[in-house]
């Protein structure tokens, strides 16, 4: 389990009044259909912030407990791609002590205020990285945001750990720096 997301589960009775599995409870009790809909639930009902509600219900789901388990699934027969996301993951980390790494059913959030970045295995033979940029032209490589919609501005197809450059990570961190 990513450390980020240990502290974040240890720090949780103290900032949200709840362990993670008294959360789960609570969210038994409902039958939300969408992701969205228990989030705003916990947000509205009990006033958790963004992040650890997010967190809560990502690891609410399918009775997933262990975010180890959650990433395992979504590169399961993808395997190949898993260090494109390792790579990834350590750059990102590195930009500030303030990300939360929230991994969900299909994709894993960083976060710091607000999500900043998403990283996806979309295809067999891909990875999508979701970023949050304002006021940046699309190009050839940045392009529109495309099956993210509204989560985020822009998206960059990665096939290979090479495609891992210098651009890139100057997209990465704007998107952490927009994100305070």
């Amino acid at each position: 389990m990513d450390s980020a997301l240990k502290t974040m589960i240890s720090n949780m009775p103290s900032k949200t009044g709840k362990s993670l599995d008294e959360w789960k409870k609570v969210l038994s009790i409902k039958s939300f259909t969408k992701h969205s809909e228990a989030l705003n639930f916990l947000k509205t009902e009990y006033g958790v912030s963004h992040g650890f509600a997010n967190t809560i219900v990502a690891l609410s789901k399918d009775g997933q407990s262990n975010p180890d388990d959650l990433l395992a699934k979504q590169y399961q027969g993808k395997e190949h791609l898993s260090p494109i996301y390792n790579k990834l993951k350590d750059i990102i980390v590195k930009f500030g002590d303030d990300i939360k790494i929230v991994p969900k059913k299909d994709s894993v959030s960083f976060v710091r205020k607000r999500q900043f970045i998403l990283i996806k295995p979309a295809t067999k033979s891909r990875v999508d990285i979701g970023l949050k940029l304002k006021d940046f032209p699309v190009n050839n490589r940045l392009e529109n945001s495309g099956p993210f919609g509204t989560m985020c501005t822009h998206r960059v197809k990665i096939e290979n750990i090479n495609q891992i450059n210098s651009q890139l990570v100057v997209w990465l961190e704007e998107s952490y720096h927009q994100a305070y």
